[in-house]
């Protein structure tokens, strides 16, 4: 997907409210718009079932006719084999009709559910992203998607096979002989008798428990992988491993507690439903009829072929259950990510008056028992830099992270131009604040491109300036195609010039409200030098808030914020605050400098 195409997605109408978001979809309502599809493909399944029949009966019916006393019926024969031929071929014709709308019907249903998730993920606070593991998410979206799939595909064909072929097949037999019907049907009862236990809660809970476990072993696999150079830098290679590897025991120890409560449940419903036990009770049973005077011979044959085919219908009973249940639980996941509350959009959004920001009383907290930020009262002024600085834990990127809305305080609010951020629309909020984050994540697409996110109609002209002020520009040019690669294939970037991609992107959108949670922290001195100069030169009337990790970047702030355990402690010029010997002194002096 271009920029381009993303931008035009941004300017789509909004989706209305969460009006079914506690409840999301049900099997039922998944369905519904595909209704007369689906049930096209249960009604070919049962003509296709029905005609499958018609072979074995056909071949029934020649083996009474050849093997009955007098002469044979050649007409009679030629209609049973056409009919039998037929039969293979209406099936034939039908199951692939059948199995074609259903693939049909799936696709449309993923890609439905895909889109619900991505416009659900694309309304719920951005924050919440941070606190979630991507393993599990991206599981909900690829695997628990997919999951559908059988139930929607495959399943309405095995059920209506597991429910139609033992009807027809018993109507057919009863018409024989009802104490042999009722002697074939004794191993398919036995095997679904096995079934209630086999679906027991304890079952069930074990089953949960496995998907959790696979859930926990892709949440690892997904951390691993994207913190890898952190990992081997810093030699904890054996920590990540462990970890991955207490996920995998986990996951062995909870299949074999899952396998071993099923092993013996399964071995008896295959036992009861092998050919060979099938064979042996209808011969039984047969043998003792026939030697009674209470079955003719030639009638045992009927048996022999549709009892076996009885059990195949059943085995198909069960995996169709299995890929039912397994769809349910991954519906529920699904409906869980569908659940979350999106971020609330005003009804009649109003426009900010300039580009003043003002917290007041401001109050957040992740968890309801504990709060990150207790009461900040803090005005950023246009045309200044507002530094933030604090121990680890004291609360800077919970704030920062308020001024584009990626959570709501708790209590208190966040004011630009004179309005409530709630009152904004999201689409004007993010027109006015731009931001720059630590953690930076490029599109798989041109360096333009990514400079260009916010502003796709950008000349490159205007690219190349935003990236001059970034102090990327020369990186850019020894790129395989110079502005013209693509990041992740034709070259990579470090974190450092990430970061520069990142802010070259925000001076483009040129917003009237800047925000930098620590942007510049893999930045070498040089760049660190353009950076600074770039603020100070596009500073002008804007109001900028930068979390502060160097010495330099504090000195050139007009107004330094010193947070201690969510609270301000102490604010004012770096001067004034080195003067005063207090919090913000004591905090650089065990740094090893003072702000020049």
């Amino acid at each position: 997907m271009t920029v381009t195409e993303l931008a035009q997605a941004r300017e789509q109408p909004a989706p209305p409210p969460d009006a079914d978001a506690a409840a999301g979809p049900s099997m039922a309502g998944l369905l519904r718009p595909h209704l007369w599809s689906f049930a096209a493909v249960v009604i070919l399944q049962v003509i296709g079932a029905v005609a499958g029949l018609a072979p074995l009966l056909a071949v029934v019916e020649l083996g009474r006719a050849l093997l009955s006393p007098g002469p044979i019926d050649h007409g009679h024969v030629w209609i049973v084999v056409v009919a039998g031929a037929a039969g293979l071929f209406v099936r034939l014709l039908v199951t692939a009709a059948s199995s074609g709308i259903g693939h049909m019907v799936d696709g449309q249903v993923q890609l439905a559910f895909r889109r619900q998730l991505a416009a659900r993920l694309g309304r719920v606070p951005i924050g919440w992203f941070s606190r979630r593991r991507t393993g599990e998410l991206a599981k909900v979206v690829g695997e628990d998607v997919s999951a559908v799939h059988p139930f929607i595909a495959h399943t309405p064909g095995e059920l209506v096979s597991a429910f139609v072929v033992p009807l027809v097949s018993l109507i057919y037999l009863f018409t024989i002989d009802w104490r042999l019907t009722l002697i074939t049907l004794i191993p398919v009862t036995l095997a679904i008798a096995l079934v209630p236990l086999m679906m027991a809660p304890a079952r069930l809970r074990e089953q949960e428990e496995f998907d959790a476990a696979m859930g926990r072993i892709a949440s690892s696999v997904v951390e691993f992988v994207q913190g890898i150079s952190v990992v081997k830098a810093f030699g904890g290679s054996e920590r990540a491993h462990r970890k991955f590897r207490t996920a995998a025991d986990d996951f062995a120890d909870t299949f074999l507690r899952w396998a071993r409560g099923l092993s013996g449940f399964a071995a008896g419903m295959q036992l009861a439903l092998s050919p060979p036990f099938v064979l042996l009770v209808v011969l039984i049973g047969g043998a003792a009829l026939i030697a009674n005077g209470g079955l003719a011979s030639v009638d045992l044959l009927p048996f022999l072929l549709l009892g076996l085919g009885l059990t195949a219908p059943v085995a198909a009973l069960g995996h169709g259950f299995d890929d039912l249940q397994a769809a349910r639980r991954a519906l529920g996941r699904i409906r869980d990510v569908l659940a979350i509350p999106s971020l609330p959009e005003p009804a009649h959004p109003l426009a900010p008056q300039g580009h003043r920001v003002e917290l007041c009383g401001v109050r957040f907290g992740y968890e309801d028992d504990h709060e990150v930020l207790r009461g900040i009262d803090l005005v950023l002024e246009p045309g200044t830099v507002t530094a933030l600085v604090g121990p680890s834990g004291s609360g800077k990127s919970t704030l920062v992270q308020l001024l584009p809305r990626f959570f709501d305080p708790t209590h208190g609010s966040v004011v630009l131009g004179g309005v409530d951020l709630r009152e904004i629309g999201s689409r004007e909020l993010y027109r006015m604040v731009s931001f720059v984050f630590q953690d930076v994540r490029l599109l798989r697409a041109s360096v333009a491109d990514n400079i260009a996110l916010a502003v796709p109609q950008a000349d490159r002209d205007d690219v190349v300036r935003a990236a001059r002020l970034a102090g990327i520009h020369d990186r850019i040019l020894e790129l395989p195609r110079g502005y013209d690669t693509v990041i992740g294939e034709e070259a990579g970037l470090s974190g450092g010039e990430a970061q520069r991609i990142s802010l070259a992107r925000a001076l483009l959108a040129d917003a009237p409200v800047l925000v930098l949670d620590e942007a510049t922290s893999f930045a070498d001195p040089q760049t660190e030098q353009a950076v600074r100069r770039a603020l100070a030169t596009l500073k002008g009337d804007r109001t900028i808030l930068v979390i502060a990790h160097r010495l330099e970047t504090v000195a050139d702030a007009d107004t330094v914020v010193v947070l201690e355990n969510g609270s301000i402690v102490e604010r004012g010029r770096p001067a004034e605050l080195l003067a005063q010997n207090g919090t913000f002194a004591a905090f650089w002096r065990s740094r090893g400098d003072e702000p020049r």
